[in-house]
């Protein structure tokens, strides 16, 4: 049997386990107040933030190191064997927050999925790599992020619908079952890599591994005859830093949203559980369509004739100029409506930026290294992203967002510098 265009159903399983994992991580910011109120009832509203960021910054500790330890394993067992490790593991973890009682159960069950959550991202950026040519590579990666914003966009309201039948501890069990689902296809489609997938017609081989030309491409499929560093070597090239501190940077932007808009709303414009849920997933459908968008543009720019490093640093320039006026908006944007719609567009500029960014490890390196490149990127995101988040709790008291924005907006032009500063040219790296 034969599939035409089976790279596009294979990076629609890897959005649709991105939808996946943000609906479960979104389960806890979501029910919070229900939680809050359930096991921490003598606290205020302070209190209750201060635990909150607690246990998201464990979270967000056990996915930094998560991202490293997930970029190692993916390229050592493969992207299908995985995939399946990963959201098996989580969607475990997300039942287990049913049973949670306390800081320390949640924090416990947190760091677990944390840990495991975070395969999804370094096994994207290796799917990318090893099923799609240089030119689709951006328009794959937008692919995959419009999967993390649609899970954000149905996350709230689904959450919000199941809190007017169950209990949030019901909840986590509901949405656990999700992830034990996806595995099905993914194991029955994702047979291997393109050299050895049997679904796989010739054309459509050719030209993937044709147009992968940052790697050696025979008739064995070996893609290491090029350059594929060890990882201090990796870690001596600037290029590979550009890649880290330009996702440390750029990364808690997101991470400054996901954990706490609904803290936001609640807290500024009095929202309860289900008003939040109605209004939370507004942004994220400015994340999805600038995830496409950025990814579309890029794919256009390269096959109009610009080169790699012209397109990818336009377009991270295009991202992070929409960003910048939107943080500035938000210090007073007048009502709940005005403020999800501006961070629906701040949202848009960041999926446009970051697409591009997450492309640069399969743009510099060949596949052997790409999920370790992209490992360490994304576990100094997510330790930029934890110090965010602790930061936000004490600097956000009364419910004052301001210097949390405007750290925002300073982050993201210290993305944009990194790519320029230490990326000189953006295109296959060779031994020094």
């Amino acid at each position: 049997m034969k599939i035409k265009g089976l790279r596009w159903w294979v990076v629609g399983l890897v959005a649709l386990a991105a939808v996946i994992n943000y609906i479960d991580r979104q389960a806890f910011g979501a029910l919070w107040p229900n939680i809050a109120n359930d096991l921490f009832p003598e606290m205020d509203k302070d209190g209750h933030k201060a635990i909150y960021g607690t246990i998201s910054t464990v979270f967000i500790l056990s996915y930094a190191g998560g991202q490293a330890l997930f970029g190692k394993i993916f390229d050592w067992i493969g992207t299908r064997i995985g995939f399946a490790l990963s959201i098996g593991v989580w969607s475990i973890a997300t039942m287990l927050h049913a049973f949670a009682q306390g800081i320390i159960s949640f924090s416990i069950f947190r760091s677990l999925l944390g840990i495991a959550e975070a395969g999804n991202w370094p096994g994207a950026a290796k799917a990318n790599a090893e099923w799609f040519p240089t030119t689709e590579r951006a328009l794959a990666q937008g692919i995959f992020n419009s999967g993390a914003s649609i899970g954000g966009i149905v996350a709230y309201p689904i959450i919000g619908l199941l809190s007017i039948y169950f209990n949030w501890q019901a909840i986590f069990i509901v949405v656990a079952v999700l992830g034990f689902l996806w595995l099905l296809p993914w194991l029955y489609m994702v047979k291997g890599a393109p050299i050895s997938h049997p679904w796989l017609t010739e054309d459509e081989k050719k030209y993937i591994l044709s147009g992968q030309r940052n790697q050696d491409i025979n008739k064995v499929g070996d893609d290491d005859k090029e350059y594929t560093p060890t990882t201090g070597q990796l870690l001596k090239h600037k290029e590979s830093w550009g890649v880290i501190i330009s996702s440390a940077a750029i990364d808690p932007i997101w991470w400054l949203f996901i954990v706490w808009i609904p803290i936001y709303l609640s807290e500024v414009f009095g929202m309860d559980v289900k008003e939040i849920a109605f209004s939370a997933w507004v942004p994220y459908v400015g994340a999805m369509i600038g995830a496409i968008f950025g990814g579309l543009i890029a794919k256009n720019r390269i096959k109009s004739g610009w080169s790699v490093d012209k397109t990818r640093k336009l377009t991270i320039t295009l991202g992070v100029a929409m960003m910048i006026p939107c943080f500035f908006l938000l210090k007073a944007p007048g009502s709940a409506i005005n403020a999800v719609i501006i961070m629906a567009v701040l949202l848009f500029g960041f999926q446009v930026a970051i697409g591009n960014i997450q492309t640069l490890p399969s743009d510099l390196f060949s596949g052997k290294i790409v999920g370790t490149l992209s490992g360490f990127a994304g576990m100094a995101a997510k330790l930029g992203a934890a110090g965010l988040t602790i930061l936000v709790t004490f600097i956000t008291t009364g419910g004052n967002y301001t210097p949390a924005f405007l750290i925002g907006g300073t982050l993201a032009l210290i993305a944009l510098l990194a790519v320029w500063l230490l990326c000189p040219k953006i295109e296959p790296l060779k031994e020094k």
